[in-house]
């Protein structure tokens, strides 16, 4: 009987390490981490829709961001279980802030035409400035009104912002709004239950204050740290720093209850001297182990999303603009080794 025991337990363990090797190669979604899939680039730099929303499946990843409603890339997202940022485009902005009736019909056309679609949060406005800001509390509001209509509650409406919409940040506890229509979104996303999108760059950070240490911009040990006397936290790296700015500012707004959502954040891998293949992968490695954990003002997961998937040859402005990518197209070949799942 001992033997047969020996022998039972010896198949046991075999069966165990069989499905632990099964399950071993099966991709686990990293829950917090999503890819902002732009596409300003040609045949050359991008691969099909199918391709790109396939990609995502194969690596694992949970969400996405698109910056104008696409409709070969929704047919491609139905029933994979992507969840989705869709932009209105900052061209709409003015429209369907003026316009309810087209507010409607944008939601007819670009949601409720994709049941099979999870669109988790639309954003009106991507960094509006000047005076289209004032077209933002508008459009969501329409957007909003079209979505109850349609029995979408589901269905969040944002706008995303950049960190100069504060006018103070450091220290993270000194964090405020500049201008008082963002007070007017915090409201709106406190009285809907949806999200503040930030997009939030520590490349910029110190590109443009070359004194921040590069090692504390890359989630990297660093002399660096914050102790910010303010809330009594201590920042080993710049992305928690600037993130908390932001929730201290939602705070002063009284919104302290709207969670963020980081709808963009990455290195580009060329273009100067700090966009190099070595500190993109290091920043965006460390941000996908990282973002799982919070801030610390705000612990748990934090909702994340990476700037982008491809290299977008259309793009203006600097290079650097042009080599955000993870991935070269069309052949889908990473730019440098990244790792999405545990």
């Amino acid at each position: 009987m001992a033997r047969q025991r020996t022998c039972s337990a010896s198949a046991l363990a075999l069966a165990v390490a069989l499905v632990v090797g099964v399950l071993a190669s099966i991709p686990i979604e990293v829950e917090s981490i999503g890819v902002c899939n732009g596409m300003i680039g040609d045949s050359q730099s991008l691969p099909s829709r199918a391709d790109v929303v396939q990609l995502y499946r194969t690596k694992g990843i949970s969400a996405m961001r698109i910056y104008a409603p696409d409709p070969e890339t929704l047919q491609a997202l139905g029933d994979t279980g992507i969840d989705l940022i869709m932009d209105v485009g900052n061209g709409n902005l003015s429209a369907l802030a003026s316009d309810a009736g087209l507010a409607a019909s944008w939601v007819q056309e670009n949601v409720l035409a994709y049941p099979h679609v999870s669109i988790k949060y639309i954003a009106a406005g991507n960094e509006v400035e000047g005076g289209d800001t004032q077209n933002i509390v508008p459009a969501m509001t329409n957007l909003n009104a079209a979505l109850s209509k349609a029995s979408r509650p589901d269905v969040k409406v944002s706008t995303a912002v950049k960190m100069s919409v504060l006018a103070s940040s450091s220290p993270p506890s000194s964090g405020v709004f500049k201008d008082a229509y963002m007070t007017e979104v915090a409201q709106l996303l406190k009285d809907t239950s949806a999200p503040l999108l930030a997009n939030v760059y520590p490349y910029i950070a110190k590109r443009d204050t070359p004194t921040i240490d590069l090692s504390f911009a890359l989630f990297q040990p660093s002399t660096n740290q914050v102790n910010d006397n303010g809330n009594g936290l201590t920042y080993t790296n710049l992305f928690d720093a600037m993130v908390d700015a932001m929730y201290t500012a939602m705070e002063q707004a009284g919104a302290s209850d709207v969670p963020i959502v980081v709808s963009e954040s990455g290195w580009p891998s060329a273009g100067d001297d700090l966009a190099t293949p070595t500190n993109a992968q290091a920043y965006n490695q460390h941000l996908i182990d990282h973002v799982g954990k919070g801030t610390p003002k705000r612990a748990g997961p934090l909702e994340t999303y990476i700037f982008a998937m491809f290299n977008e040859n259309r793009k203006d402005g600097p290079d650097t603009e042009r080599n955000f990518g993870l991935f070269n197209g069309p052949d889908k070949t990473p730019v440098y080794p990244i790792r999405f799942t545990n």
